[in-house]
């Protein structure tokens, strides 16, 4: 029954696939008439770029999804066999945490949400997803890494793993939240936002296949995660189609909470959070390099993408420039920190009788600009795929070798 759900999921993630095209192409010259469009800054023509387009591929997302929900269940229609109402219920939890980041994401292109809100919504829209988890009993134990008791154990021994409870749904709203907006901050050239969200979408595609031919003991939830995956990675294959160098398409900030969402959605029902945080590598060091102007211990603009010369034809690292009166004592400390590692560019200088700082804008965008050069767009965007892939394979590393490493050392 499961390859036949799977293969029912694949044909309709197909079908929305060739929808999600035709209605890209219906809806260019609507958004365009409706003044819902805005101006590519880093090429020298000022045409309108529909924005926000990912509402459209959402929205069929969901139809597909809609249709989808009683497929997995139909070996229980006129069975005895007790109906498994934890599984739908995980179904429906996860389909309206993604509605309402859309929601949410919506609203953002708008409206132009503050960034408080932007933290406070995705918190909200995991209560659904967090109350079944934990009305279904699942697990909050997590296993203790094989290497840290091995170093600990000529001290005292360490469990196998421990119970953690609350903590456990506490760190998996953090995930929620980090990657509701981790994409959406790792932002600025075309074809990035659908570009990332494609590579990390087929590599979990890949873990959870993996997974099921090693018949994996979280079988369902393996699966459940290749039901909300498979539609997702087609619409979103249709998106970076349009939206890659030169981009017809913006993807807006709605695409960049739907597809954050529902990858925490699925790596929260599939059990596997923590292997889902090896994906984000790239985001997570672009997090941690952006969080002094994130939270302004450094003036950060409005805009962070890379600063476009149209003789050139190239982009190269945006900067931003401050007074060093300006400067909070933690934004001091992060700056040596990155200056002192290399991973930032520097200069001071003397303006009406003050000092003045110009640093790259913190962003792995910039940073790559900074090592590279100036260079033209659709090889900075092959550059951080070709960065997203590679620790694509790295997180494979991660997870099949050096974790079970680890766990032999002890046994």
């Amino acid at each position: 029954m499961s390859l036949f759900s799977l293969l029912i999921n694949g044909g309709l993630s197909a079908v929305g696939a060739v929808i999600c095209y035709r209605l890209i192409l219906t809806y260019i010259p609507i958004f365009i008439q409706r003044k819902m469009y805005g101006n590519d800054q880093s090429k020298t023509s000022n045409d309108p770029v529909p924005e926000p387009m990912g509402v459209i591929c959402a929205a069929v997302y969901l139809i597909v999804m809609f249709i989808f929900i009683p497929v997995p269940f139909f070996e229980w229609v006129g069975s005895e066999t007790e109906f498994p109402y934890a599984k739908l219920l995980a179904i429906l939890s996860g389909l309206i945490s993604i509605s309402t980041a859309i929601l949410l994401g919506f609203a953002d292109d708008m409206l132009d949400l503050r960034w408080r809100h932007k933290l406070l919504f995705p918190t909200l829209s995991s209560l659904p997803l967090l109350m079944v988890y934990y009305v279904s009993g699942n697990s909050t134990t997590v296993m203790i890494p094989g290497l840290l008791r091995h170093l600990i154990h000529p001290f005292f021994d360490l469990p196998i793993s421990v119970n953690i409870s609350f903590v456990y749904y506490i760190f998996m709203g953090m995930v929620i939240v980090f990657c509701t907006n981790a994409i959406n901050i790792l932002a600025g050239v075309n074809g990035l936002e659908s570009g990332q969200s494609l590579v990390i979408s087929i590599s979990v595609i890949i873990f959870n296949v993996v997974q099921l031919i090693r018949v994996d003991s979280q079988y369902w939830h393996h699966l459940i995660s290749l039901y909300f995956l498979l539609p997702f990675t087609a619409c979103t294959a249709i998106l970076f189609h349009f939206n890659k160098y030169p981009s017809r398409v913006f993807v807006g900030d709605t695409f960049c909470y739907w597809s954050g969402m529902t990858l925490a959605v699925v790596s929260i029902l599939g059990h596997f959070s923590k292997t889902l945080m090896v994906f984000f590598i790239p985001q997570t060091f672009n997090f941690i390099y952006s969080l002094p102007q994130l939270f302004h211990f450094v003036p950060c603009p409005r805009h962070r993408m890379p600063k476009y010369d149209g003789k050139s034809d190239t982009v190269s690292m945006s900067k931003a420039i401050f007074k060093k009166s300006e400067l909070k004592s933690l934004g001091k400390l992060s700056l040596f920190i990155f200056n002192l590692v290399g991973l930032l560019e520097k200069r001071e200088f003397e303006k009406d009788g003050e000092i003045w700082i110009e640093i790259n804008n913190l962003t792995i965008i910039n940073l790559v600009l900074k090592f590279s050069g100036p260079m033209h767009e659709s090889r900075l965007n092959q550059v951080l795929m070709g960065i997203q892939i590679s620790c694509s394979i790295l997180a494979f590393f991660i997870r099949f070798y050096l974790a079970s490493l680890f766990y032999d050392v002890v046994n």
